[in-house]
């Protein structure tokens, strides 16, 4: 888990975040055992406070769980919830803007997918 931490968002913000991402990318799957506290707190020299405090938010997601003495689970069905989530938040925060500023700027879907990076469409 690299970390690069921004000083305008809680630092136990952007750690639940980072699991988040690592959840939606495959890094963690369904089963899967989160680092423990105290490693996450000695890798980025953090509280491990902080690092409880994005944990018991993911818990409280019902996105992990604890399981005594053995420590934080990636429960089942997390990515999915996670994918549908953040799919809501998309269209309903970040699309409005983004799809306003590419009509102002003449794009279309056709030109996207022409420059979009790794795209194969031929530009003709």
């Amino acid at each position: 888990m690299s970390i690069t931490w921004n000083d305008s968002v809680p630092i136990y913000r952007q750690l639940r975040e980072r699991v988040v991402a690592m959840i939606l990318d495959g890094a963690l799957n369904e089963g899967d055992p989160l680092p423990s506290v105290r490693q996450v707190a000695g890798d980025f020299q953090i509280n491990p406070l902080t690092v409880s405090k994005a944990y018991q938010e993911l818990v409280d997601e019902q996105l992990v769980e604890k399981r005594r003495g053995l420590g934080m689970f990636v429960i089942d069905g997390a990515r999915e919830a996670l994918l549908k989530s953040e799919r809501e938040r998309f269209l309903r925060e970040e699309w409005p803007a983004l799809f306003a500023r590419l009509q102002r700027m003449g794009l279309d879907l056709k030109t996207l997918m022409r420059e979009a990076p790794g795209s194969t469409e031929d530009p003709s």
